[in-house]
């Protein structure tokens, strides 16, 4: 049975605690305003923060949020800085104590991990199996129970304190896209009466969710032994032979239950591995051959033609594009593509030479190709 740990608050609302989280959350966001006026009066909001933490006192702030459509709808959420200082500051002390359950294969959020050893741990399962069940989660975030989550949570935790802290992040989730589930037991008014949801984009969220599926990693490969691997809510499951990925999907629906989530019905699917699958932006073929989703590329080439653009006017700095144009081309280069990236990105580059000169620093694109 997992140890259970007392007496963390401690290390959590501390000033030295908190001035090492306003490190981290300040990374990369020294420009922004929250971020820069937290960083001027350094010394008082933290102090500030450490009084009510100590008191109970600290309640969430509120969230700016943000609605997308590409490449799906969601509405992404952004907590205030000084709450984000309190994320970090938590999940220093607490986060290694869920991290040393989890299996080896979940790859998001940890690090060590991500995407790129997510594939290859997916490549190599596929080369040793004849099917596949390719697993998502009908809504995941916004179906996130709140007692359920809470109750994971108490498994690893006894600090009351600790708990409190945890519980207000988690009752200070602002509200998320309705999702009208019934489950056993159920009676009409129940998917009304029960929170659910937290916010895509907090830093605490991408940590709950490992620690709310952490109980289905662990059913998969000790109970139903399955070679199995997980990203967030998207996860595999491979065999030999077809009818053991039926007997375990429905178990997996079974289990799922209990946790108030369900199987997406359109994204969860058996395959032949031999047959190529998109996965956490690649196309995997069988051959062992990579490539990028058409849908990906075409929308590549839309924010590329706006970044020109946006730099020839003098509205983006060409260091900002660069680094963008970087992170893409980073990601595609796990891929078979680089006669796709010499094309696109040198007429990038060769067009966004040919603008008027502007303020602000600037470098060249990068050249690796």
């Amino acid at each position: 049975m997992a140890k259970c740990h007392d007496n963390l608050f401690g290390q959590i609302a501390t000033f030295s605690s908190l001035r090492m989280a306003a490190r981290k959350a300040i990374r990369g966001k020294r420009r922004k305003p929250g971020a820069a006026a937290f960083q001027f009066g350094l010394e008082r909001e933290l102090l500030k923060l450490e009084r009510e933490l100590n008191d109970q006192t600290w309640r969430p702030g509120r969230y700016i949020e943000i609605e997308l459509f590409d490449p799906k709808h969601r509405i992404v959420s952004a907590a205030p800085f000084r709450d984000r200082v309190v994320h970090h500051a938590l999940m220093n002390v607490a986060g290694p104590i869920f991290e040393a359950g989890f299996i080896p294969n979940t790859f998001a959020n940890r690090v060590g991990k991500g995407t790129h050893r997510a594939v290859e741990v997916y490549e190599r399962y596929r080369d040793r199996a004849n099917h596949v069940l390719r697993c998502d989660l009908y809504r995941f975030f916004p179906s996130i129970d709140h007692q359920a989550m809470k109750a994971d949570l108490r498994r690893r935790v006894r600090c009351e304190r600790t708990l409190w802290l945890l519980d207000a992040i988690i009752d200070g989730s602002n509200a998320q896209e309705p999702v009208h589930l019934h489950f056993p037991g159920d009676d009409l008014l129940t998917p009304l009466e029960r929170r659910r949801g937290l916010p895509i984009g907090n830093l605490t969220s991408q940590w709950f969710a490992n620690i709310h599926l952490d109980g289905l990693d662990h059913f998969c490969t000790e109970v139903l032994r399955a070679p199995y691997l997980r990203y967030v809510d998207d996860f595999a499951l491979f065999a030999s032979s077809q009818s053991q990925l039926i007997e375990w999907q429905d178990r997996l629906a079974a289990f799922l239950s209990v946790k108030r989530l369900k199987l997406h019905p359109r994204k969860t699917v058996i395959l032949p591995t031999n047959t190529p699958a998109e996965f956490l932006g690649y196309v995997l073929h069988g051959s062992g051959r990579r490539s990028l989703p058409e849908v990906n590329v075409k929308r590549f080439k839309g924010r590329l033609k706006g970044m020109v653009h946006a730099v020839q006017a003098g509205a983006l700095d060409r260091a900002d594009a660069a680094q963008r144009i970087d992170s893409w081309s980073a990601h595609a280069s796990h891929a078979q593509t680089r006669a796709l990236k010499r094309a696109l990105l040198g007429r990038a580059r060769r067009a966004m030479r040919h603008r008027p000169p502007g303020p602000g620093p600037d470098r060249p694109l990068a050249q690796t190709v």
